[in-house]
């Protein structure tokens, strides 16, 4: 595979990761209605860490960083699903890989950063509610970005 082919692969990813990300916040937009909970803030609490951002200034503040960390973290693993594809994996392979690294690197960063418990401590509906949020997200990402690769060809 050519430097340009690995390219315009993480390129169609990006595009697809951004396709995901909306599904997977219907997904949960939908779950969150139907169990009366408010919106995860795990990932930005994680982020915040990470990026050593000890307090903001407003209520709104939080919230955009959390909507930007949402949508910045959808996207960008998107282009994971297109490395994938441009290193030659096919679309159940890539699929596959993708939900291995997105759902694996959520299970070890969150308990890492003391964001949240490990998943052994969750309960099995939550595990499960968990896993199919990412599970509409990848397959998401992989329609979108088969549907990509089909244009570009």
């Amino acid at each position: 595979m050519g430097l340009r082919v690995v390219s315009e692969s993480v390129g169609k990813g990006l595009v697809a990761g951004l396709v995901g990300t909306a599904a997977m916040t219907v997904s949960s937009t939908i779950e969150m209605k139907l169990r009366g909970r408010g919106a995860s803030s795990a990932p930005a609490n994680a982020a915040s860490k990470v990026l050593g951002i000890e307090k903001f200034t407003s209520d709104d503040a939080e919230q955009r960083f959390g909507t930007l960390v949402h949508w910045g973290y959808g996207t960008g693993w998107g282009a994971v699903r297109g490395l994938f594809a441009g290193l030659g994996l096919g679309p159940v392979a890539a699929t596959g890989a993708h939900l291995a690294v997105v759902w694996g690197t959520e299970q070890v960063v969150l308990p890492a950063t003391d964001v949240a418990p490990p998943a052994t401590e969750w309960g099995a509906q939550e595990v499960a509610i968990d896993a199919w949020h990412h599970l509409v997200y990848v397959s998401a990402t992989s329609l979108a970005y088969t549907w990509l690769d089909r244009l570009a060809s």
